[in-house]
């Protein structure tokens, strides 16, 4: 019985009362008139939004699959091809398809067209030959593609267009011949692509400048590959090595040359330093041109030893010198920077085949600094840097000394008079007795302000010292006023330490 009659009914008869619906829903099903809600297919298992059709032996797709599936699994049936309409109905919610482990060997444009949120497409151990045009059209959001395992030789122009969401991309263990450079110079290709394994294939040369730009914005897998060893190959081989570019760290026995050898090649190698290669800052100002050599680079160039420098925005290389060009490369290796702007500082980085390899302390990069400076040269970072520590320590010992005298004129400054004390005694402050007030007039007239505040540092004469006789106090406490302490004012002037009531 049809889901929703069945539903409907069972409410009538568990109910206390009559729906007065059913018949109406009746009436609509025997007239063909009401949709209709696939349920799971007997061969198939059904979880919630995830649908499992996996070694069933399919050959077509079954019309009877619900299309709230947001996962659907085809593996390990039998279809060969993937024709328009070879799945019944839309699937807006699907976003993980799995199609491994089939005979498909031909996919029609907009074969996928009816499941535009799909995020990941498996299609691995096919038997896929070509990639035709435009063959994922549609998948404007798919994130990742796995096709390896296939017997893919061929990739047609435009294979990729529209895929700009693509991210991932598995084509390892196939029969490419030649590297894709289309997935990243075509126009409508995919624009955030950071992970290409191309490993197991039949690749025997890979462009190793553009190389060198685009394995900065990700990770491209060569591993497996019959690669012919030539200096350009090893520079970049040597160059991974030292920035520990993970494709290689992770299967370095996979690659030739790995050793800066291999039968019948040989590429002119470099005289090791005694010291290791330092990283370098070269200054100019803007309009100015700016010669870079090459870290370590033994001169005269051999003929076949190409040079390449990486550039905050390309990859340039000796053997196609552009005089014509903003930026270029020397036949002798040298960087060379006409008319220089702003834009152009950066960090540049040298590759060329040295035949060994680099210790991490070492650095193959320059930086190059266009703007207005107030030092020039190789060493200027050096110099700012020496220049700023002997600031630092100036200012630390100016504040130092300022701190020094300011306690000096403190603790010695007498800003008023001292005078005789009302009861007698001593008849003055003393020679080292100081006494700081607001206002000197205060202690003529003994007037004291509710906000004034008094500080007196008291010691012995030396001249009313008698060695020979008795001690006597240098000052009269039974007479001192607290007219002479720090307190917090709210002492009247004639308060005595006498009394134990206002003693401190």
């Amino acid at each position: 019985m049809h889901p929703i009659a069945s539903e409907l009914l069972g409410k009538t008869n568990g109910g206390s009362g009559c729906n007065a619906a059913a018949p109406t829903v009746l009436l609509l099903l025997c007239l063909g008139l009401l949709p209709s809600v696939a349920s799971c297919p007997p061969y198939c298992l059904c979880a919630s939004d995830i649908i499992s059709c996996s070694g069933r032996n399919l050959s077509v797709l079954p019309i009877d699959l619900p299309s709230y599936a947001t996962r659907l699994d085809l593996s390990h049936s039998t279809l060969t091809a993937l024709h328009v309409g070879w799945i019944s109905r839309p699937f807006d919610r699907l976003a993980t398809l799995v199609l491994s482990k089939n005979s498909i060997s031909e996919i029609d444009v907009n074969a996928f067209a009816v499941m535009p949120h799909l995020l990941h497409l498996d299609l691995s151990s096919n038997q896929l030959s070509v990639l035709n045009s435009s063959i994922f059209t549609g998948l404007k959001e798919l994130k990742e593609l796995l096709l390896f395992g296939n017997q893919i030789a061929r990739i047609e122009q435009g294979a990729f267009s529209n895929l700009y969401s693509l991210q991932r991309l598995y084509l390892s263990a196939n029969r490419l011949t030649a590297f894709p450079l289309g997935l990243y110079e075509e126009p409508g290709g995919p624009r955030n692509l950071t992970f290409l394994d191309l490993s197991k294939n039949r690749l025997s040369k890979v462009p190793v400048q553009s190389l060198l730009s685009l394995t900065r914005q990700g990770d491209i897998y060569l591993q497996g590959n019959p690669l012919v060893c030539d200096c350009a190959l090893l520079a970049l081989l040597e160059y991974w090595m030292w920035k520990q570019y993970r494709p290689l760290v992770d299967f370095i026995g996979d690659y030739p040359c790995r050793d800066g050898a291999a039968p019948g090649f040989k590429c002119p190698s470099q005289e090791a330093l005694d010291m290791p290669f330092e990283e370098q800052t070269y200054q100019v100002e803007p309009g100015k041109w700016l010669s870079v050599p090459c870290p370590g680079l033994t001169l005269p160039v051999q003929e076949d030893q190409v040079v390449f420098w990486v550039t905050p925005r390309m990859a340039l290389n000796s053997s196609t010198n552009d005089s014509s060009a903003h930026i270029t490369v020397l036949a002798n290796g040298t960087l060379e920077i006409q008319e220089a702007m702003i834009n152009d500082s950066g960090t540049y980085g040298c590759v060329v085949s040295r035949g060994r390899h680099y210790d991490p302390s070492e650095s193959l990069e320059v930086s190059v600094v266009v703007g207005n400076i107030s030092s020039t040269g190789v060493s200027g970072s050096a110099h700012r840097s020496g220049a700023e520590h002997f600031n630092t320590a100036f200012t630390t010992l100016a504040s130092c000394v300022v701190s020094i005298i300011l306690v000096l004129l403190y603790l010695y400054l007498t800003p008023c008079r001292c005078r005789g004390n009302r009861g007698g005694g001593s008849g003055g402050c003393g020679g080292r007795a100081i006494i700081l007030c607001s206002d000197p007039r205060e202690v003529e007239s003994g007037q004291r302000r509710s906000n004034g505040k008094r500080v007196a540092f008291l010691e012995p004469r030396a001249e009313d010292t008698d060695i020979g006789g008795p001690k006597t106090p240098a000052v009269n406490l039974g007479h001192i006023t607290t007219e002479g302490i720090l307190k917090n004012g709210s002492r009247t002037v004639g308060q005595t330490l006498t009394d134990p009531v206002h003693m401190a």
